[in-house]
């Protein structure tokens, strides 16, 4: 089958000849039709699958059969930033002929340039459900003429706690509406959306469950104080084009990226404390190949859509079996094969199993040849280690005069991290002085294990 088939306005059928589309994916095959017909639509897709035309091309297809043109009618909700860009950009490639305007809606940014680009009349917005409702709330969009609206990567959405903001989207969206929800993964409160905001819809499913075929699985058995040494050995010994590394919080995935990039690999770390300018940078520089590996987290990955990507390591086994098929789902694309690494512990023995489950196949167990696996857990600092109970108590009958500033029962409060040195000038209440030893200890304790 090819795309002329699905009858496209003329408009339309030129970008996509344009963008080089020539043959449908599956999911485009199956979700193309009804949504082209007006239907609603429950698509079961991962990232990679082309979903975004499945819905792209019927939208701006609707949009140049007729209606007012310059007024909100289609609505796409998002859950990163990144991925909203990359719809963004997808409608402007494949929607050149058309005219139709479209505008990004997120956080991160000033709201001024986004009320602008709404009074410009953007036909099409799509839009994080924060900075959404900040809109909606300051009434500065109008969601009365929505023909159209998407939910894209419910599940992620759901994850990062919208939820509670997509409903109240939805009360200001016209009832009598198309909708469209795409979803990697299909658990219980996507099931209870679906029957409460899609009117018969018509369920398409691509490979929902099982992983490209195109992708080798191989999991390394590490101590979790030894995975960012086995991460730049493994780096050291295989032939790799980009590299994509997951890590489960995005301390985390900032600390290993700053040690990969002291190791003298081309890194960088994509996590949500960075300025939407960063992240950006960090993601264009990611594609352009100025960076090898890009280090970042389940949430903060989504959107990332590179097709050079040769392996991905999970340097932090994911949460589900799903979140595994949607990571390893970034490598093995268009035809290439790719390699998922997964770093194991102890502790991830039931994940191993249910991935396994899901693959149908007990994936290899390998150990990097000339690696000290037996390299024991660093003792922790004395320097930063906390003081017995007793000693942090001053005598009752101690007066501050009597004792040199600075000391806890004649220990100096001098503190030395790396190359900085820290000097307490004056006293403190007991309660206090406990807090300051306290947060020395946990933030050293965490540095030890990333």
């Amino acid at each position: 089958m090819e795309f002329n088939k699905f009858d496209l306005h003329p408009n339309v059928a030129a970008g996509v000849k344009a963008a080089g589309y020539v043959t449908p994916t599956p999911i485009q095959v199956q979700a193309i039709p009804p949504v082209l017909n007006g239907q609603d639509v429950m698509g079961l897709a991962q990232t990679g699958t082309g979903k975004t035309a499945a819905f792209v091309l019927p939208i701006l297809n609707r949009l140049m059969q007729g209606g007012q043109r310059g007024k909100l009618r289609a609505l796409i909700i998002a859950p990163t930033r990144e991925l909203s860009e990359q719809i963004h950009e997808a409608i402007g490639n494949l929607g050149k002929q058309t005219r139709v305007r479209s505008a990004t809606i997120y956080g991160g940014v000033g709201m001024g340039p986004q009320i602008q680009k709404l009074r410009n009349g953007a036909e099409i917005v799509v839009a994080c459900p924060g900075r959404l409702l900040d809109h909606i709330n300051q009434r500065t969009i109008n969601l009365s003429n929505v023909e159209v609206l998407v939910l894209d990567e419910a599940d992620r959405m759901f994850d990062m706690g919208f939820l509670p903001d997509i409903k109240k989207i939805i009360s200001h969206v016209p009832a009598k509406r198309q909708t469209l929800m795409f979803s990697a993964t299909m658990p219980d409160d996507i099931r209870r959306l679906t029957q409460e905001v899609l009117h018969a819809p018509v369920t398409v499913q691509v490979d929902h469950t099982a992983p490209a075929n195109t992708v080798t699985h191989a999991l390394y058995p590490v101590e979790q104080h030894l995975k960012t040494a086995l991460l730049l050995e493994l780096l050291k010994h295989t032939d790799t084009d980009s590299v994509l590394v997951f890590t489960r919080t995005k301390h985390r995935a900032k600390r290993v990226g700053q040690q990969l990039e002291k190791s003298g690999y081309k890194a960088v770390s994509l996590q949500g404390n960075l300025s939407q300018n960063k992240r950006q940078e960090a993601l264009d520089g990611f594609r352009k190949g100025k960076y090898q590996v890009l280090v970042a987290t389940d949430i903060a990955a989504r959107g990332i859509d590179v097709s050079s990507i040769s392996h991905v390591i999970n340097y932090d086994m994911p949460d589900t079996a799903d979140a595994y098929t949607h990571r390893i789902g970034r490598t093995g694309r268009a035809a290439k094969t790719g390699d998922a690494f997964t770093f194991t512990t102890r502790e991830d023995n039931e994940m191993v199993r249910a991935i396994e489950r899901v693959l149908r196949e007990k994936v290899e167990r390998r150990t990097l040849e000339g690696f000290n696996y037996k390299t024991p857990t660093p003792a922790r600092d004395t320097e930063f280690a906390r003081p017995p109970r007793e000693q942090q108590r001053r005598s009752p009958h101690a007066s501050a005069s009597a004792k040199p500033k600075g000391t806890y029962a004649g220990r100096t409060e001098t503190r030395t991290a790396g190359k900085s040195e820290v000097k307490k000038t004056s006293w403190r209440s007991p309660a206090a002085r406990r807090f300051s030893w306290s947060k020395v200890d946990n933030n050293r304790a965490h540095n030890q294990v990333i």
